[in-house]
C-alpha cells in the first residue's frame, strides 16, 4: 500500500510510515491512499476493540516497516472503552472514554505510541506541531506527553476554547508547550502549514487530523460501531457527525469505503456554513470562522476537505454522498435541554449539533449520533442549560486540577521557535 497528495497530480508515492512522520506532504496536500482497500476476509470483533482494530489498519500498511509492530501499536493505544447509548435504534455512539474526555484520543494516543516506535529505532527526534479549536490539542498534550524523542507545541485561538478544555491544553511540562495565539483556529492551523513549508526548519510534523496517523484510526470505530448496530437492529445506520476539520468525517467515509455496513454520512455543522453552502451552490468557498457555542467545530477552512474532494471527484458525486446541516447557538441549547428533559441522557453541544439534525431530518432512520466530547468539558454551557452539576470524570478532573502554563503569541508561525 502506498500513499499520494491530494496536490500531486503525478502521483508521487509513499509509504505509511513516511505519510505519518512527514505529516503534511512536500507539496502542502494531504496523504490519501492510492485506493480504499477492503477489509480483510477474516474481520472479527471477537476479539475485542484493539484486534479490531489492527484488522482494519493493516491493509494501510501492508508491506510497510510498522506492519510487524501494528498490533502492539493498537493494544497500547486502544486501551479504554468504546459505549453506546442504545436509544431503540436512535443510538449514540460515545467516543469520549480516554484519558482526556474526547474522541481525539483515539487518533492521537494512536500516533504518540507510532512515532515513538519509529524514532526509537532511528534515534532521530522530532517536533510536533497541532493547532487546535478544543480538543485536539488536550488530546495530543496527553498521548505525546514524555513520549521519548518528541517534542509537542500546542497552537490554540485567545478565547477560542472553553475554561476545562484550555486547562487541558496548558497543564503539561517537560515536552509539552502551549502558545495562546492572537487570532482564530484557521489562523492556528495556517501557522501549521507555514512552518512546514519553510524550508529552514527541519524535523516538523503534525498530529492534527490532516496528519495520516490521526485518521486512520477514526476510521476504525465507525466499522465497529455499524457493525454493533447491524447486528443488534439488522439494519445499516445513518452517520450523524459534528464536524469541524472534518477529519472525523473523513474516517467514516474511508469506513464505508472498505465496506462496514453504513448506509449514509451526515455532517452536522455549526454555524460555520461553509460546506452546506457547498452543497447548496456548487461553489467551495472557505472563509473566516465564526465563534459558536460548539467551539472544536469552529472552522470555515476545513483542511480534510481536500481529502474528501479526492474521494469525490465531481460536485455531483460529492452531493450524491455527503450531505450536511448547519445549527446555530439557539438550537444548540435546545436541544441540550429538550433530550436531558425527555430522558436525563446529558450531551455536549457538539452531539447536540448531530442530535438536532437527527431529529430534524432523520426522524425515521435508523441512525447512529457520533458523541465527541464528555459535557462535563462544557460545563458553562451545559449545567446552565439543564440546570445540575454534570459529574466529572476522574482522569479529567486529574488534568484540570493542575497549574497552567502557556504562551501568548501573535499570528506569526516563527514565534513558535
Amino acid at each position: 500500500m502506498y500513499f499520494v497528495s491530494t496536490r500531486d497530480e503525478k502521483g508521487t508515492k509513499f509509504s505509511a510510515t513516511d505519510a505519518i512522520m512527514k505529516g503534511l506532504a512536500p507539496d502542502g496536500g494531504l496523504f490519501v491512499p492510492e485506493h480504499i482497500p477492503s477489509l480483510p476476509e477474516d474481520f472479527t470483533m471477537e476479539k475485542g476493540y484493539a484486534y479490531a482494530a489492527y484488522q482494519v489498519l493493516r491493509p494501510y500498511f501492508e508491506g510497510d516497516e510498522a506492519e510487524g509492530d501494528l498490533l502492539e501499536i493498537c493494544s497500547k493505544a486502544f486501551d479504554f472503552p468504546v459505549s453506546f447509548h442504545q436509544d431503540n435504534g436512535k443510538d449514540t455512539l460515545e467516543l469520549y472514554y480516554g484519558p482526556t474526555s474526547a474522541f481525539k484520543d483515539f487518533g492521537a494516543r494512536f500516533l504518540a505510541y507510532f512515532m515513538e516506535n519509529r524514532l526509537r529505532k532511528t534515534g532521530e527526534d522530532l517536533t510536533v506541531l497541532v493547532a487546535t479549536s478544543g480538543d485536539t490539542g488536550g488530546a495530543v498534550a496527553s498521548a505525546f506527553y514524555r513520549r521519548e524523542h518528541i517534542k509537542v507545541k500546542v497552537l490554540f485561538p485567545k478565547g477560542g476554547v472553553s475554561e476545562r478544555q484550555m486547562r487541558q491544553l496548558t497543564c503539561l511540562d517537560d515536552n509539552v508547550e502551549a502558545f495562546e495565539v492572537d487570532g482564530t483556529f484557521d489562523d492556528c492551523q495556517k501557522m501549521v502549514k507555514d512552518a512546514f513549508m519553510d524550508p529552514s526548519l527541519k524535523g516538523l510534523t503534525s498530529a492534527n487530523s490532516i496528519n495520516l496517523g490521526r485518521l486512520l484510526p477514526q476510521a476504525v470505530y465507525y466499522v465497529w460501531a455499524s457493525f454493533i448496530y447491524q447486528a443488534r437492529y439488522s439494519k445499516e445506520p445513518v452517520m450523524i457527525i459534528p464536524s469541524g476539520n472534518v477529519g472525523n468525517s473523513t474516517g467514516a467515509f474511508w469506513a464505508k469505503a472498505m465496506g462496514a455496513p453504513i448506509r449514509h454520512i451526515e455532517l452536522a455543522v455549526n454555524a460555520n456554513r461553509t460546506i452546506p453552502d457547498y452543497l447548496e451552490s456548487g461553489e467551495y468557498r472557505p472563509r473566516k470562522s465564526c465563534h459558536t457555542l460548539a467551539n472544536a467545530m469552529d472552522v470555515g477552512a476545513p483542511s480534510n476537505m481536500e481529502r474528501l474532494f479526492s474521494l469525490f471527484r465531481s460536485y455531483d458525486e460529492f452531493k450524491a454522498n455527503v450531505s450536511s446541516h448547519s445549527v446555530d447557538d439557539f438550537k444548540i441549547r435546545t436541544t441540550i435541554k429538550d433530550v436531558y428533559d425527555e430522558s436525563g441522557y446529558v450531551i455536549c453541544p457538539h452531539t447536540a449539533c448531530a442530535e438536532y439534525v437527527r431529529r430534524t431530518f432523520y426522524s425515521d432512520d435508523p441512525t447512529v449520533v457520533v458523541a465527541t466530547a464528555h459535557p462535563a468539558k462544557f460545563e458553562n454551557i451545559v449545567e446552565a442549560v439543564i440546570g445540575k452539576e454534570v459529574p466529572i470524570p476522574e482522569k479529567l478532573y486529574d488534568m484540570i486540577s493542575r497549574d497552567c502554563s502557556y504562551t501568548e503569541i501573535k499570528a506569526d508561525y516563527k514565534d513558535l521557535f
